[in-house]
């Protein structure tokens, strides 16, 4: 997916306001499935380019799908390449999915995405988020997206009819050990009305990228 980059405090007044300057900012989003947190994101990156706001481009031991391209969706390694990357400390965060199936991000490519003045976008697991945020510190911004309650996250995930019951269960179970971690985020934000979680959102990341 297309994305885009912090804040140029030059003191200068600007008609229209570019969040994007030499070295950027790092907002760090993370969730229980069904939370809405997809949503809030790509309507950030599509309907706000003025943050400048790209995806961190993450690192995948599985094989490219149809048109993905290597540095563009991911950089794609071997389990080899990737166990040897580990073992280096060049992550900030991964996880092994199952046997041979890691997802990580690679400290490298993020300063690198900084150094281009990009504000890099995260979109993880609360584990990686908390882990990206103790990295990086006040140069980070780590919103929770969290629903109003498990009862409500039952009805999203029985609404999609995409899951069987017990699937629900186990997501709901998950979810309830996930929303332990959100008092170690900056923010909370309750998806409780989409429209403004949408606008509170985006007022903290603004916020954020103007310090």
């Amino acid at each position: 997916m297309d994305n885009q980059p912090t804040i140029n405090s030059t003191g200068s007044a600007q008609p229209l306001p570019s969040f994007g300057g030499v070295g950027g900012g790092l907002v760090i989003f993370s969730a229980p499935s069904g939370s809405g947190k997809s949503t809030i994101v790509n309507w950030l990156m599509q309907e706000h380019p003025e943050l400048r706001l790209y995806f961190s481009i993450s690192c995948t031991s599985r094989p490219p799908r149809g048109t993905e391209q290597d540095g563009v969706e991911y950089f794609f390694l071997t389990p080899e390449e990737f166990r040897q990357k580990i073992e280096h400390d060049e992550f900030l965060e991964y996880e092994e999915v199952y046997e041979d199936r890691f997802y990580g991000t690679l400290k490298a490519q993020v300063e690198r995405q900084l150094a281009q003045g990009q504000n890099v976008v995260f979109d993880v697991d609360v584990k990686g988020g908390v882990n990206i945020k103790r990295f990086y510190g006040e140069r980070a911004l780590s919103l929770f997206i969290q629903p109003p309650s498990i009862e409500e996250l039952r009805r999203r995930l029985e609404g999609r009819g995409t899951d069987t019951p017990e699937a629900i269960e186990a997501r709901l179970a998950k979810a309830s050990y996930e929303l332990t971690f959100a008092p170690q985020f900056d923010h909370i934000v309750v998806n409780d009305d989409l429209e403004q979680a949408k606008r509170e959102t985006l007022a903290l990341i603004k916020t954020f990228l103007s310090e």
